[in-house]
């Protein structure tokens, strides 16, 4: 495998949020993020769907490359929410080594 910059989504993370409040004519995700909340959750949605179909083609390239674009776009949401990539890392990292029937119980139980 290549050499991955494991730093991206932070990067990408931080673009985002430097977009917001930006001149929506020159920026995607500017614009997006102007339209508000309903505009991006159904942009996840479509990409989500993209994602799946991609998937049920069975071909990598494409379903790398719709994923590529619902990671995106959940990043723009999560920036829509004043949270980042750092966040969801944080939260996985807590995760790391718990079962997932043990961390969806403590789920259950509150924070």
């Amino acid at each position: 495998m290549a050499n991955i910059d494991k730093d991206i989504l932070l990067r990408l993370g931080e673009t985002i949020t430097a977009r917001k409040g930006a001149d929506a004519s020159g920026s995607y995700v500017a614009g997006l993020l102007a339209k508000g909340e309903d505009a991006i959750l159904r942009k996840v949605l479509e990409e989500a769907a993209e994602t799946l179909l991609a998937s049920k083609e069975g071909d990598k390239l494409h379903l790398v490359r719709e994923t590529a674009d619902l990671w995106f776009h959940t990043l723009v949401l999560l920036a829509w929410h004043g949270a980042g990539p750092e966040d969801v890392l944080a939260e996985l990292q807590r995760r790391e080594g718990v079962s997932g029937v043990a961390e969806k119980a403590s789920r259950k139980q509150g924070p």
